[in-house]
């Protein structure tokens, strides 16, 4: 009788949908889209039951870790090209847009008050100006008082997309730039101090008086820091908000065929953000359960996420793009 009611008992609990666990899903790498993806992740989990842990390391740990097997998705802010991810059996797609700024700490002066353009932010962060009250500065902000201070840099300790992504623009925009330092996850830094996370770029410019650094714009906007204005390719002063992030990417050209990969740096138009980019998320081509749990995720936050991300100062993939991204996982 008992071995009956046992059997019934383990039957009951196979076939009961109601007990078994849904699979968690592990993911790791850039801090740019971590306020996004932990927000969709709790979401998720309120709405499907699943867990979705996702840890803010950087673009480059997320890379070493997803190559390791040991998460089911990286998340990187510095695409790979075909060649790359062919090597080490990875699929890639876009999966949010947004933008860097510039994070300043200097008494008097709020968000957008102090402007800043591409060439004189990158002969900051080379060590070529080292007042705040540089001619080069005060060119740009007629009529502005500026401090006789030393400028303190801060710039990203770990391998880091945002570094990829800030670097690349000032390549861009500075030969002496391109020349002495270039750009990528991990650089020789000239000058400054390093922080760990876009978190500790924030916070670190928070602390210091006369400091600069750049992070994600959320970390600025919910750390209520104050961030400078950007001239763009077009010569107009912008300041950084969902518009000028949409701006930079409405003509970016996508391509399936080269896993997606674009960068969204100094874009034409008088409206775009100079330092807008995608993030990525890669998954091992051979491991169908990350496939299939990671896809169900970002379908479901292609699906239910817009809100939320526009909320964080996102800028939400297009439709068509979602759709062409679906057909990829297929």
């Amino acid at each position: 009788m008992w071995k009956s009611i046992a059997a019934l008992f383990v039957a009951a609990m196979l076939f009961n949908p109601l007990s078994a666990q849904a699979q968690d899903v592990t993911g790791a790498g850039a801090s740019f889209p971590y306020p996004i993806y932990s927000t969709w992740a709790f979401n998720y989990e309120k709405a499907t039951g699943t867990k979705v842990n996702y840890q803010s390391i950087g673009s480059g740990g997320g890379v070493e870790q997803v190559k390791a097997g040991t998460v089911d998705f990286g998340a990187t802010d510095e695409p790979l090209t075909t060649a790359q991810l062919k090597e080490a059996g990875l699929m890639q797609f876009p999966a949010i847009l947004g933008g860097v700024v510039a994070i300043v700490n200097v008494e008097g002066f709020g968000p957008n008050d102090l402007a800043l353009s591409g060439p004189v932010m990158a002969n900051i962060f080379q060590g070529q100006i080292t007042k705040w009250n540089d001619p080069a500065i005060a060119e740009l902000n007629s009529g502005k008082t500026l401090p006789d201070a030393n400028i303190n840099v801060v710039y990203r300790s770990d391998s880091s997309g945002t570094s990829a992504i800030f670097t690349t623009y000032l390549s861009q925009v500075s030969e002496g730039w391109k020349n002495d330092v270039g750009a990528g996850k991990s650089i020789n830094w000239p000058v400054g101090v390093g922080a760990k996370g876009n978190d500790g770029v924030a916070g670190n410019v928070q602390r210091v008086k006369n400091s600069i650094g750049y992070v994600e714009y959320a970390y600025a906007e919910q750390n209520k820091i104050a961030w400078a204005s950007l001239i763009n390719s077009a010569g107009k002063t912008l300041s950084p908000n969902l518009d000028s992030f949409s701006a930079a990417a409405a003509n970016a050209a996508w391509d399936r065929s080269a896993d997606y990969y674009l960068w969204l740096i100094n874009a034409k138009g008088d409206n775009s953000w100079p330092i807008a980019a995608a993030t990525f998320i890669l998954i091992q081509r051979d491991k169908p359960e990350s496939i299939e749990t990671t896809t169900k995720f970002f379908d479901w936050c292609f699906t239910n996420g817009d809100a939320a991300a526009k909320e964080l100062q996102y800028v939400v993939l297009p439709d068509s793009l979602k759709a062409d991204i679906r057909g990829y996982w297929k």
